[in-house]
């Protein structure tokens, strides 16, 4: 037996979620209504449940992410809205919130969110025997630790491969709760590490000012599927349910071709759904957001992945400026066209950008020609010919069928058989009346049948008898062929239904004997699950209030990350090679309203980065940037 392998889009709405369906996707994942990690993507449940209609055609999935953490009286409305979304027919609920395992959940698979912290075997293992019928692993496990866990657990495996990323171990960043009380775990991160920040060393003297210190690149890991196959992942994730429909089109046919390309090398593994899609451009991740990319640590190595200078897209290299006139700058073999839109680092090391306005061979002329230079490094962040291309990308994905036309003299029947095997039969009484060319005839049927334009199949293969068929109006065949697939539709959608197992609670032990704030808590029932399975609870989550304050936050950890700012800065307390590795600590960061310090577990290759006092005066300049 095949192994299905599933790439899963984001759908940030109902009509991307369609889009990516169409453009591959064997999933999507869609905020609920309420409750979703990106509070901003919610969608009603009747979008939703027109996206699983469309998804069940070709026997995708839907997922939903209500993956934030609770109050008590919160809970009750989850239920309600859980209730919602089953009756819509979803195939999977993402969460975070363990209390929602001590409610009567109707029998969705559980899926549990990368928010609860997947790094390791015996944690996997745990969610496995409470249930959890798929686990989304933490960003930064290598092949390696994916490896481990696959090979302690059966659960399925889901690991993201693309797009944006948290510099923060998910689940376990408070910054944006702590500095401006919009807790992450809440849906309603602030993304504090997108802003600016100043590093002070332990001399007082400032090192980097200013600058995005904590903001990195994309991931992309387009280059390790095979990798993360044999690892024993099935699941295949693109983050982006804030992104534009077209980026979702480019980024699904990426990936859909490099899986299919290792499907069609290794037969033992078939795509998770059903289709054949067929796509009028090329992707290229560079074309559309991106801040550059990084593997992050999946081959257990580090990489330099900050983006100091700004956390906003750069977009395609064009090239660098050779030549600039008084309105106009040249770049050699460039394919920029009017209505681009370019970027650069100007002489302050800040972002900035202008738009084409008109390109005259290796001649640009921009809106603007402030701070162009020689030698200026020009990116396309806009590439509008590529956005319309993607635009007028639609109704990519068909179904095969095979087509069995009858005729007798009780009158006709049409068999539709899909290329899963799925089955309907179509008849209708038509006196026999013999046809004056049956070679036409039979031409004409043929023809006829065929006309599936206007549905998502394909026909592969008619059969027709008898070889000499009688007479029949165009239209009789016409409403034949669209009545067996109409009941075609109807049948693949009804009959493809993923229902798990309802939850029976038990009392594995937790892999963690006492818990504080970073097990985000927040109401009396995720208190009890915890209990029920063996663990001692020192403090509530961050956002409960009443537990731990604002002030005294100060002194503990507010995000810990595998990013390490002294790598970025060749400054690893570990390497005798790196040219700063004497930069003095304690290492502070402030954003002129918090500083923060930052602990280094190198052990581990760990930084923490802990809430500090007032930002202090400082002096100086240890490196320009």
């Amino acid at each position: 037996m095949k192994t299905p392998l599933e790439l899963l889009a984001p759908a940030g709405t109902a009509e991307i979620g369609k889009a990516a369906i169409d453009h591959g996707a064997d999933a999507v994942y869609i905020g609920a209504p309420r409750f979703s990690a990106r509070a901003q993507a919610g969608n009603s449940i009747d979008d939703i449940a027109g996206l699983v209609q469309h998804a069940h055609l070709f026997h995708a999935r839907v997922y939903v992410a209500l993956n934030t953490i609770l109050t008590d009286p919160e809970t009750d409305q989850a239920m309600d809205l859980i209730r919602s979304l089953y009756e819509a027919g979803i195939d999977g609920l993402i969460i975070q919130d363990v209390g929602l395992l001590e409610l009567d959940l109707p029998p969705i698979p559980l899926i549990a969110s990368t928010q609860m912290h997947n790094t390791t075997p015996e944690k996997v293992q745990f969610l496995e025997s409470v249930g959890f019928k798929r686990v989304i692993l933490a960003r930064e496990l290598s092949l390696d630790e994916i490896r481990a866990i696959r090979s302690k657990t059966k659960v399925g495996l889901e690991v993201f491969v693309h797009g944006a990323l948290c510099v923060s171990y998910s689940g376990h960043c408070y910054m944006s709760q702590y500095a401006l009380g919009r807790s992450g775990n809440r849906g309603v991160c602030a993304q504090p590490c997108r802003h600016q920040y100043t590093l002070i060393d332990g001399n007082n003297k400032t090192v980097i000012k200013d600058k995005y210190l904590l903001s990195i690149k994309d991931m992309n890991r387009i280059g390790v599927i095979g990798d993360l196959v044999a690892a024993g992942v099935t699941s295949f994730k693109i983050e982006g349910r804030y992104k534009e429909i077209e980026y979702v089109k480019n980024i699904t046919v990426l990936y859909r071709q490099a899986i299919d390309r290792f499907i069609e090398d290794n037969p033992g593994y078939c795509p998770a759904s059903s289709g054949t899609c067929k796509f009028g451009f090329k992707p290229d991740p560079f074309r559309t957001f991106n801040r550059g990319f990084t593997w992050y640590f999946i081959n257990g190595e580090r990489e330099k992945m900050a983006t100091f200078d700004s956390p906003k897209s750069m977009g395609e290299f064009t090239g660098a400026v050779e030549k600039t006139g008084r309105d106009y700058f040249r770049i050699k073999g460039h394919k920029l066209s009017n209505g681009d839109g370019l970027c650069f680092i100007n002489h302050n090391h800040d972002l900035t950008g202008c738009r084409v306005d008109k390109v005259e061979e290796n001649m640009i002329f921009p809106n603007a020609m402030t701070d162009i230079t020689v030698g200026t490094a020009i990116y396309r962040n806009l590439d509008l010919e590529f956005t319309r291309i993607l635009k007028g990308s639609v109704e990519c994905r068909t179904i095969s069928v095979a087509m069995d036309f009858i005729q007798d003299e009780k009158g006709i029947r049409l068999t539709v058989k899909d290329e899963d095997g799925v089955t309907v039969e179509i008849q209708q009484e038509l006196q026999f009346e013999p046809a004056r060319n049956p070679e036409l005839a039979r031409s004409t049927i043929d023809t006829q049948l065929m006309r599936t334009k206007d549905t998502p199949y394909r026909v592969k293969s008619i059969s027709i008898s008898p070889d000499q068929p009688g007479f029949m109006p165009l239209s009789i065949i016409n409403d034949i062929r669209r009545s067996a697939l109409d009941k075609l539709t109807f049948t693949r959608i009804d009959h493809f239904c993923n229902r798990g197992d309802k939850i029976v609670p038990n009392d594995v032990p937790y892999p963690e004997r006492r818990l504080d704030y970073r097990t985000n808590i927040l109401n009396s029932k995720a208190l009890a699950f915890y209990k029920r399975h063996g663990a001692d609870i020192l403090e509530m989550a961050l956002e409960a209030g009443n537990s731990i304050s604002k002030n005294d936050m100060k002194g503990r950890v507010v995000m810990t990350t595998k990013y390490c700012l002294r790598h970025e800065l060749d400054a690893c307390l570990r390497s005798k090679d790196n040219k700063n590795n004497r930069l003095k600590g304690p290492l502070t960061i402030s954003d002129r309203q918090h500083t923060y310090r930052l602990d280094f577990d190198c052990v581990n290759c760990r930084m923490m980065i802990i809430a500090e006092c007032d930002a202090p005066e400082v002096s100086g300049v240890n490196i320009k940037r």
